[in-house]
Formats: structure tokens, C-alpha cells, sequence
């Protein structure tokens, strides 16, 4: 294909033309017609459905049912949300629970399974994984005991996974690995098999957040052998802002680890009110405090649309998506002074591709406050653009890449003002 064949808008419209999943764009809300929205990475859009179903559950079921409710599904919400989960996990449905956030779900894992490695003292992870995690990390060693580290391997060029210094230093020392299974500013996505394998050839337990990738790419745990995982539900699963998220635990291990918050939720009769704590025989044990409900349905919706649609289609597109922007980028973007972020390599990148620009967040503010683009930037100089195939068209990518050669073109950045 000839450069001017590839930018042409023509191509972008034949190749929606062509999308199997073009249909399913039309089940979001698009309060903005002319947004070109690429930050679904961060916050996936609203599904109509979701609208009506919260519509239902407040007036029919909070409104109508009131306190029977509970008895009515509420209940069990948790694991039968879970439960569709899993079938994008690749998962069985009793080894996925939705409880709390991404954050106090690694706390305790991570915590929970440094119990099951006595004589272990350290947890290894690299400057790729999402800050919070990291942040998480060093209080459970706090708390673990003055022994224990955190070891933060790093990437050789913030964008790669560095595998082989991760390999030379997990050893019989190291209790847990935990990683970002996509990474969320480069979207380096880690060979799950491999990489829990390298942990587990050492002894170590393997942990993953896959706050970037569930919903984007098949994530097949039971055949990669994971431990133990977290994620949330508000980027690709379009479950809605702070949605609850899900929990991990491979079934022979559920017995063996214990809740490090353990709350009524997670007590094996709750509604005894015993005094002492005793757990639930399964996963449920891992739940702390109330659930959620109007949240848990929201996500309910998100996870049906994904499971409609199908993750391998899903991962498809994705794929035809993000392959068709570095074209773009190779041709249009690269003589401005754009440069890729991401593996080139599609086999280890997720659904965002990563720009960087010396004048990138002067760049960025430009195509939200004048251009009707919405990507997402993270420090120093990277542009995410964040791909949902399931309502971002190839046109979309298209007038977007249009946008941002046109605001280096015209220097329109320099109206900007320069940030601290």
C-alpha cells in the first residue's frame, strides 16, 4: 500500500466497513458526537444498558424491595459478577470474587501470600508497575516485618519488561513476584506462562495486575498457571468510575490463605454475628465489607457487552487497530518529531499505544481544549492512546492522527504555556 493509500480517510472508512464488531459502537452513550475519545484505558465509555439496569436495581430493587433485596441477589452479586469474569480470565468462575478496589486487593494477596513462603523475605517487581502498586508493596513489607524488601528491578528502556535481570534475581529469597501484566505507560504486556513459570522454578509465588489487559487481550490464567492476579473494571470493561474489582485466587490455594482484612463478608455464617472469625470455605473468604451493589451491576453490564462480543474478536480488532496507528505514525507522525513508546513487537503490547513528544503535554492540552480528542498523558512526555475496540473506529484513529500532525505542523503548541 502506497503512503498516500494508507492516510487516505477513504481506507480508514473501508476498513470500518469491513469490522465485525462495528455494531456494537452504537450500544455507548456519545453525549459528544464530534469527541474523538482515546482514553478508554483509564475510563471505558457508558453503555446504554448500563444506564437503564442502575435505573432498575435503585427504584425496583432499592426503592421497591428495599432490605429483601439482600436475599433477592444482592448477596451473591460478588461471586456471580465474578463468575463472568472469569470467563474473560480464562479462569474457572469459583476462582474469581469482585471485592473492593484494585489497591486493597493486591494489599492482600501480596500480604496473605507471603505467609505461605516462611523463610522468604523478598518481593520482587520492576519501575514498570503502576506507582500505587509499588506504594502498596512497600507498607506490606512494613507491616510483614523488618526483613522483608521490596526489590524494584529495572527496564533497560522504560518501555520493555526487563526480563533477564528479573530472572537473575528471583531466587530462593524471593516469596513473591508481582507485575503490571500490561504495563501502563509503555503497554509492554509480559508472557503470563513464562514469567509465572520463571517465579514458580524459584519457589516464588506469582502475582499480576491486570488492570490493563482484562478486557483488551485473552488472559488465560488456569493455562499459564497464575497464582494469584487483581484487576479493576472502569478501563475496558466500561464498569463505571472507581467500579469494584476482581480478585484471583487459584483454587488449590484458596484453602491456604488467609484474609489479612477479614470481615463480616468474609465469615463463614455472617449473619450469626459470631464474636471470633471463622471463614468461608472459598473464595468468598477474601471479601471484607459490604458490597457494592449498584456498582456490582453496573459492571455486570460491562462484562455481558465483552462476553457478547467476544475477547478473541475483541483482541483482533485491537490488534488490526493499534498495527494501522504506527503505520500512521511510521508516515505521518515520525517527521514531526513523534516517536513510538510501545512494543513494535504486537505479541507484547496491549490495546494503548504510547507517543512520545518532546512538547507532549503542550500537545495533549491542545487536542482536548481545540481539537475534540481526548488521549491521556503521563509524565515526562508520553501521549496514550488508548484503543476500545468495541466503540473506537478506525476513522477515530485516523482524524486523531490528523490532529496531532496538524498541532506540530502549525506549532500550535506553542500557545501553550509551559509546565513545572
Amino acid at each position: 500500500m502506497t503512503p498516500d493509500s494508507l492516510t487516505s480517510p477513504d481506507h480508514a472508512l473501508e476498513l470500518d466497513r469491513q469490522d465485525e464488531l462495528a455494531s456494537f459502537r452504537r450500544r455507548f452513550i456519545t453525549s459528544e458526537p464530534d469527541l474523538i475519545y482515546l482514553d478508554g484505558n483509564s475510563l471505558g465509555r457508558l453503555p446504554k444498558e448500563t444506564a437503564a439496569r442502575l435505573q432498575q436495581v435503585v427504584e425496583e430493587g432499592w426503592g421497591g424491595r428495599l432490605i429483601r433485596g439482600w436475599d433477592e441477589g444482592w448477596y451473591t452479586l460478588p461471586e456471580r459478577v465474578g463468575g463472568k469474569m472469569a470467563g474473560l480470565l480464562g479462569a474457572r468462575p469459583e476462582e474469581v470474587i469482585m471485592a473492593d478496589a484494585t489497591s486493597i486487593n493486591l494489599f492482600k494477596l501480596a500480604l496473605a501470600a507471603l505467609a505461605l513462603r516462611p523463610g522468604r523475605t523478598r518481593i520482587v517487581t520492576d519501575n514498570l508497575n503502576f506507582p500505587t502498586d509499588l506504594y502498596i508493596l512497600e507498607a506490606v513489607c512494613r507491616l510483614a516485618g523488618s526483613e522483608y524488601e521490596l526489590l524494584v528491578v529495572e527496564s533497560a528502556d522504560d518501555i520493555h519488561g526487563p526480563l533477564e535481570a528479573l530472572n537473575e534475581v528471583i531466587d530462593g529469597h524471593t516469596a513473591l513476584l508481582t507485575l503490571s501484566h500490561t504495563t501502563f505507560k509503555s503497554s509492554y504486556t509480559y508472557d503470563l506462562a513464562a514469567v509465572t513459570q520463571m517465579a514458580h522454578d524459584a519457589g516464588a509465588l506469582a502475582l499480576w495486575d491486570c488492570s490493563h489487559s482484562v478486557g483488551a487481550l485473552p488472559v488465560e490464567f488456569n493455562r499459564a498457571g497464575v497464582d494469584l492476579a487483581v484487576g479493576c473494571s472502569y478501563k475496558y470493561l466500561n464498569g463505571g468510575p472507581g467500579s469494584p474489582a476482581f480478585l484471583y485466587i487459584r483454587q488449590d490455594l484458596q484453602r491456604q490463605m488467609a484474609n489479612p482484612i477479614s470481615g463480616w463478608m468474609g465469615h463463614k455464617d455472617p449473619f450469626d454475628f459470631d464474636l471470633s472469625y471463622e471463614p468461608s470455605a472459598g473464595l468468598r473468604r477474601f471479601l471484607s465489607g459490604t458490597p457494592p451493589i449498584l456498582a456490582l451491576a453496573a459492571v455486570e453490564i460491562g462484562l455481558d457487552l465483552m462476553l457478547e462480543a467476544g475477547i478473541e474478536r475483541i483482541r483482533a480488532k485491537s490488534l488490526r487497530q493499534s498495527e494501522y496507528l504506527i503505520e500512521l505514525l511510521d508516515h505521518q507522525l515520525a517527521p514531526q518529531g513523534y516517536r513510538l513508546k510501545s512494543p513494535r513487537d504486537a505479541t507484547y503490547r496491549g490495546s494503548h499505544v504510547t507517543l512520545g513528544h518532546d512538547q507532549a503535554d503542550r500537545i495533549r492540552r491542545v487536542l482536548i481544549e481545540q481539537m475534540d480528542v481526548l488521549p491521556d498523558f503521563r509524565p515526562p512526555d508520553n501521549i496514550r492512546l488508548g484503543i476500545a475496540p468495541l466503540y473506537n473506529s478506525f476513522v477515530d484513529i485516523h482524524n486523531a492522527v490528523s490532529r496531532l500532525y496538524t498541532v506540530v505542523e502549525e506549532r500550535q503548541y506553542e500557545h501553550q504555556s509551559e509546565r513545572d
